[in-house]
């Protein structure tokens, strides 16, 4: 178990209920090529926007045409870097890296981005999001050509960089990514450089977003269309599913790499991506009010006003006032300065539990019957609760609503979910749920819903959080889904047939995600 993963509450032992994490998403990448331009700081200001994305450790590589220097550290971007640092990384090719870990992986080594030396001598540097099911194939492959990571590293990322380096010696890194990206299984987006070129790819079924931007004198590369904003890039297009673009003094090329297999992954509208990022040409802040007006469709309340969890609440809450006709108010503050720590809360301050990032506005709250709009419930520990807190303010009754269905399945590529046996809408129906977190009642958005808001047709979309149904196929399906069906995987293992094949601490983030 993570320490950063908090235990139900236990009556019995006099424990409190803890505030769930959030579910996190790997990784964030920018790349960007200009010469002429600051590309340390241009990487640095992407890293800002997209820092949601990963909080663990942070990390820039920079070219100068002649060879690339990499700095990376635990922590925020703004604790890794500071203007001296910036200063000293001068070049015209950069790749920024955000990262957020599973167990095992929230090492410096694992930092990105990952860097190696090719047999020529050149080198190359990788950040990478997403998460591979084929790891244990690619493991046997590295060990076979003798690239194994000596540096401690134990990333699927490490891996794809090492095994790119080690077949560049005779054809390239271009015509090497050519090779190797067909036999990636999995999600991956990956943004990588050598002296010369920029590099980025993405895979067949495009599970992880990736977009292409234009600056005046250069181009720009990143996990979501807020990095390109902040940057002042103009937004080009995405980088297709299957594709492969490099990007150097000749200008910018296109390779398909493998025949595109649209599979986005749905949660991206409804949690992880920025508000003000833009989807498959869709606004997910646009997306988020549609599901909200939905939701309030398809779970009326009789109640006095609409509040959001903030700030991912937000916009769905929204949507459900306007299409319900219920006033919206602001009932919880958010304290923006909670984040991921490093310092582990006393007894005291953890018994505060959800206090820690939300507490009541009780004027408002007081006397009113409440419709609590949040975006999704995983464990069902904050909402637990967030309900308790607001009837303690004084709330008569408490209607939530969620802006997603239930998440009954975990992950494989690329969000860490907790294990299938942790989620509470796992073998419970909405009102076991209803009585588990102590609400008057409850309403989850339709997966039709969801996908409507979306404006994406649903064969372009993954949804295997929701439905179990799996786009990309998992080594050996039977085991894997004996132990998803029975809930005996969990903790720190990796699943079924990656616990003898895979090299200790290749569970982090490689063979397949743990339930």
């Amino acid at each position: 178990m993570r320490s950063d993963q908090s235990q139900a509450g236990n009556p019995a032992t006099g424990t409190v209920d803890q505030p769930d994490p959030e579910p996190r998403e790997e990784c964030g990448v920018f790349g960007v090529w200009a010469p002429g331009e600051d590309v340390a700081k241009l990487s640095y200001y992407g890293l800002y926007a997209l820092q949601h994305r990963g909080q663990e450790a942070a990390g820039i590589s920079v070219s100068d045409g002649r060879q690339i220097v990499v700095f990376k550290d635990l922590g925020l971007v703004s604790q890794v870097f500071d203007e001296q640092t910036l200063s000293s990384l001068q070049g015209y090719i950069s790749i920024g890296h955000c990262r957020y870990s599973t167990t095992g992986g929230g090492s410096w080594e694992n930092a990105q981005p990952n860097f190696r030396t090719t047999p020529t001598g050149s080198g190359l540097s990788l950040g990478h999001n997403g998460n591979l099911v084929n790891t244990a194939e690619l493991h046997s492959r590295a060990r076979e050509l003798g690239v194994l990571s000596r540096n401690g590293a134990t990333t699927d990322s490490d891996l794809i960089c090492g095994l790119l380096a080690a077949t560049a010696a005779d054809k390239g890194i271009e015509a090497a990514a050519m090779d190797l990206l067909p036999t990636l299984r999995g999600a991956f987006c990956l943004a990588f450089a050598d002296e010369t070129t920029l590099y980025a790819a993405r895979d067949p079924h495009g599970v992880r977003p990736l977009v292409l931007g234009r600056l005046e004198r250069g181009w720009v590369v990143a996990s979501e269309t807020a990095a390109l904003d902040i940057v002042g890039a103009s937004f080009v297009r995405e980088v297709e599913p299957g594709e492969l673009i490099a990007i150097d003094a000749e200008g910018l090329r296109s390779s398909r790499f493998a025949s595109p297999q649209p599979k986005g992954c749905v949660f991206e509208y409804v949690y992880l991506a920025r508000p003000d990022t833009t989807i498959a040409g869709r606004s997910v802040h646009a997306t988020r009010v549609d599901i909200g007006k939905r939701l309030a469709e398809e779970y009326p309340a009789d109640a006095d006003l609409v509040i959001p969890v903030p700030e991912s609440g937000t916009p769905a809450a929204i949507g459900y006032a306007q299409a319900s006709g219920i006033p919206y108010g602001s009932g919880l503050v958010k304290n923006a300065y909670v984040g991921r720590t490093f310092i582990q809360p006393s007894q005291t301050i953890r018994q505060l539990g959800i206090r820690l990032k939300l507490n009541p506005l009780r004027d408002v709250i007081r006397g009113k019957r409440l419709v609590v709009v949040d975006d999704s419930i995983v464990r069902g520990n904050t909402q637990r609760a967030l309900v308790r807190m607001l009837r303690e303010s004084g709330a008569l009754e408490v209607h939530v609503r969620i802006a997603s269905p239930p998440v009954r399945w975990p992950c494989f590529y690329g969000i860490d979910f907790a294990s299938r046996a942790e989620l509470v809408a796992n073998g419970a129906d909405a009102d076991g749920i209803r009585r588990s977190i102590g609400a008057d009642s409850l309403g989850y958005v339709s997966l039709d819903g969801l996908v409507a808001a979306s404006e994406q047709p649903r064969s372009r979309l993954c949804a295997a959080c929701f439905d179990g149904e799996y786009p990309i196929p998992l080594p050996d399906d039977a085991l894997i889904g004996k132990h998803l069906l029975e809930g005996l995987t969990g903790g720190d293992a990796p699943v079924g047939p990656a616990l003898p094949v895979v090299p200790a601490g290749y569970g982090a983030e490689d063979a397949v995600r743990r339930p």
